[in-house]
C-alpha cells in the first residue's frame, strides 16, 4: 500500500448517492449501483469520503478535509478498509466490471404468480416506452402549463365541493343503476392507469427512470403499475415530491373535461349529469385520499420525501413503544427524530380515528336518508 495517500480513486460515475436520510436514530445515506443493482447503506462520515472520490483529489487531501469536518485525520488503514469495500461492490472505476442486473422488462418471465394473484409485464422496455410518452407530452410539463392545469383543478374541487348535496345524492342514484355504474367503473380504472403513468413521465422528466410497466391482480380487482426507479436518489426535494404527487395530479386532470362537461348541463334530473356527478365524486376522492398521509398512499410518500425520512410510519411506531418501555433509551434519539417520530405517531393515530368517524357518520347519513 506504498503511496496509498497520494492515489486519486474514483467511483464509477453512474453510482447513486442519496441525500441524507433520517432512520430510526441514525443519519444515513443510500448507496446504489444501477448497473448491478446492489445498494446498501453508509453514514455520514462514509458518504463525506465516498462523495468525494471523484479522480481529481488525493486520499491525503479528502483526508485532510475529513479532519477539518470531524476533527479525525485517516491514516492508510482507514483508507484500504473503504477502498476495500467499494472494490469489493465493484464500484471504483478501472475495478472489475460490475455483473449488470437483468433490466426489467427484457428477460425473464412477463407472468408471475397464479390465476388468483399474480402480474403480467406489459412492455418489453418499460423506460424507453415512458421516455416515449414524455416526449409526447413535454410542451405540457412546462411550469407555466402546469400552473394553469393546477389553478383549473383547483377551481374545479372548490365548485365541487360546494355542490357536495348534488354530487352524494347521484351517487346514491348510481349505485342503483347497473349501466352507468359500469361506465364510471370503467372510467375509474382508466384513471388508475393514467396515475400509475403519470409517476412514471414525471420521474422521466426529473432524471429517474422506469423499471417495470404492467398489471397486477388480486381478483376481482386488477390495476395498472408502474415501477419507478432510482427517484429516491434525485437531489432536489422537490423533484422527488413532483413524482409522488404527479399520480393524484393526473387524477384530477383525468376529470376536467367531464367536469366542464357537467356544469354545462342544465340541473335536473337527467342521467347523463347525474353520472357526471357521481363520476366527479368518485375521482376527486380517488385523487385527494391519495394526498392522505398514511402508508401506502402518495400523500405518506411526499411526506417521508418531504422530512427526508425514511421508514417513516414504522420508525415512529418502534420509536413510540421504546418510549414506553424505556424513557432512557427513547432520549438517546437526536431531538429532530424524536420529534418528527412522536408527532407522527400522535398525528397519524388522530387522522385515522377522524377518517373512521367521518365514514361511520357518512355511512350514518346515507341510511337516513
Amino acid at each position: 500500500m506504498t503511496g496509498l495517500l497520494d492515489h486519486r480513486p474514483a467511483l464509477r460515475p453512474e453510482v447513486l448517492l442519496s441525500p441524507p436520510l433520517l432512520d430510526g436514530p441514525a443519519t444515513v445515506h443510500l448507496v446504489k449501483d444501477p448497473v448491478s443493482g446492489a445498494s446498501f447503506e453508509i453514514g455520514p462520515k462514509e458518504h463525506f469520503l465516498v462523495s468525494r472520490l471523484d479522480g481529481s483529489r488525493s486520499l491525503a487531501e479528502i483526508g485532510t478535509e475529513y479532519g477539518r469536518v470531524f476533527g479525525r485525520r485517516l491514516g492508510e488503514g482507514n483508507w484500504q478498509q473503504l477502498l476495500s469495500l467499494l472494490g469489493s461492490r465493484r464500484l471504483l472505476a478501472g475495478g472489475p466490471d460490475p455483473v449488470p442486473v437483468p433490466v426489467a422488462g427484457t428477460s425473464g418471465r412477463p407472468l408471475r404468480g397464479t390465476l388468483l394473484r399474480g402480474t403480467l409485464r406489459l412492455v418489453a422496455d418499460a423506460d424507453a416506452t415512458t421516455a416515449r410518452l414524455h416526449r409526447a407530452l413535454r410542451p405540457l410539463l412546462h411550469p407555466a402549463v402546469l400552473g394553469a392545469l393546477l389553478l383549473g383543478c383547483l377551481a374545479m374541487e372548490t365548485a365541487l365541493a360546494l355542490s357536495l348535496g348534488e354530487l352524494t345524492a347521484s351517487f346514491a342514484w348510481l349505485l342503483r343503476h347497473p349501466a352507468p355504474l359500469l361506465a364510471v367503473a370503467t372510467l375509474m380504472w382508466l384513471s388508475t392507469a393514467l396515475h400509475e403513468f403519470a409517476h412514471g413521465i414525471a420521474a422521466r422528466h426529473v432524471g429517474g427512470t422506469v423499471g417495470e410497466i404492467g398489471l397486477r391482480w388480486r381478483l376481482p380487482v386488477a390495476i395498472m403499475y408502474c415501477t419507478v426507479d432510482n427517484y429516491r436518489f434525485l437531489e432536489r426535494r422537490r423533484h422527488q415530491l413532483a413524482v409522488a404527487a404527479a399520480g393524484a395530479f393526473a387524477n384530477l386532470l383525468f376529470l376536467l373535461p367531464f367536469w366542464l362537461w357537467w356544469a354545462v348541463l342544465p340541473a335536473g334530473d337527467d342521467p347523463t349529469r347525474r353520472t357526471l356527478a357521481a363520476l366527479l365524486l368518485i375521482g376527486s376522492a380517488q385523487a385527494l385520499v391519495n394526498l392522505i398521509p398514511l402508508p401506502p398512499l402518495d400523500g405518506y410518500t411526499m411526506l417521508g420525501h418531504g422530512l427526508r425520512v425514511t421508514r417513516l410510519a414504522p420508525a415512529s411506531s418502534g420509536y413510540l413503544r421504546l418510549r414506553m418501555r424505556d424513557r432512557t433509551a427513547a432520549a438517546a434519539y437526536p431531538p429532530r427524530a424524536r420529534r418528527l417520530y412522536l408527532g407522527y405517531a400522535v398525528g397519524s393515530t388522530a387522522l385515522v380515528l377522524l377518517l373512521a368517524a367521518g365514514l361511520t357518520g357518512a355511512v350514518w347519513y346515507s341510511a337516513a336518508t
